[in-house]
């Protein structure tokens, strides 16, 4: 079997059409550890045994639909390479405009304390850390070994995070932390469609399914900001596509925030609702 040969069993078995070129080049870098440019250049390179039956083995796995993220083990995700594992649900693309709106509201607010609700593998926090090192950054998640996966990547860029292993703010009102940015990922798919998407097949339930409405947690949460929340604090909530309005209206349900917005992904769907105390 050569370069070309591998990348070609990889493309046969992957199950996204439009990426499976990348998929691949990614895969058959990792088992050669080059880099794209090598591939191309030498792929009449006959590969080893070894390098042959690791080939194999993940065409074998892409075929089965398993993520690619999560046969690298990593992916990804605002100019670094996050750790991931099937404890964790895979970063994506949209999660980005969680992070500008973060940061556009810390160039107006120094020394902010900042917490993550729903945490999974770090990206939220880390980013933030690594960007606003005078902030004080907590994450929480009710996965303990999510919480491993989101240590592991504190670690591997060096910032200070304080973790708690518990039920989205409640670890922080016990610990009596006020925070002036508060960020969320949390599931937001009704639990009937959970079992009907392509990502339900690898990625953790605990990750995608928001309760019959897709809300339920988002509710929960809007109701402790009052106790886990300074008085002017940001609120940042990704959502999915066409909840806006409903979040929107809960939050003014809940309490008088000074603003309520709705930021759109790059597809012009509803993506993230800011919410000004």
């Amino acid at each position: 079997m050569t370069i070309r040969d591998a990348l070609a069993l990889l493309r046969r078995h992957s199950h996204d059409a439009d990426g499976s070129r990348l998929e691949a080049q990614w895969l058959l870098m990792r088992v050669l550890q080059v880099d794209a440019s090598h591939l191309y250049a030498y792929l009449e390179r006959e590969l080893t045994p070894e390098q042959i039956a690791q080939i194999e083995a993940y065409a074998q796995r892409l075929g089965l639909g398993e993520p690619v993220a999560y046969l690298l083990g990593e992916v990804g995700f605002y100019g670094r390479e996050f750790i991931v594992s099937p404890a964790v649900l895979i970063p994506r693309p949209e999660t980005e405009h969680l992070i500008e709106a973060a940061l556009a509201f810390a160039k107006q607010h120094p020394a902010l304390t900042i917490a993550d609700i729903g945490t999974g593998s770090g990206i939220i926090p880390v980013t933030l850390a690594a960007h606003l090192p005078q902030a004080l950054v907590h994450a929480v998640d009710i996965s303990a070994d999510a919480l491993v996966i989101a240590r592991q990547n504190a670690a591997r860029y060096g910032v200070s995070i304080t973790f708690y292993h518990g039920s989205l703010a409640d670890p922080l009102i016990e610990a009596d932390v006020r925070v002036d940015l508060l960020c969320a990922n949390l599931p937001y798919i009704p639990a009937d469609e959970v079992p009907t998407l392509k990502v339900s097949r690898y990625e953790p339930t605990l990750a995608l399914d928001g309760g019959s409405d897709g809300l339920r947690l988002i509710d929960t949460l809007l109701r402790r900001v009052p106790a886990v929340c300074t008085p002017h604090a940001m609120i940042l909530l990704e959502i999915g596509s066409g909840q806006g309005v409903a979040v929107q209206a809960l939050a003014e349900s809940l309490f008088a925030p000074q603003s309520v917005e709705i930021i759109y992904d790059y597809a012009g769907h509803d993506r993230i609702v800011t919410i000004q105390r």
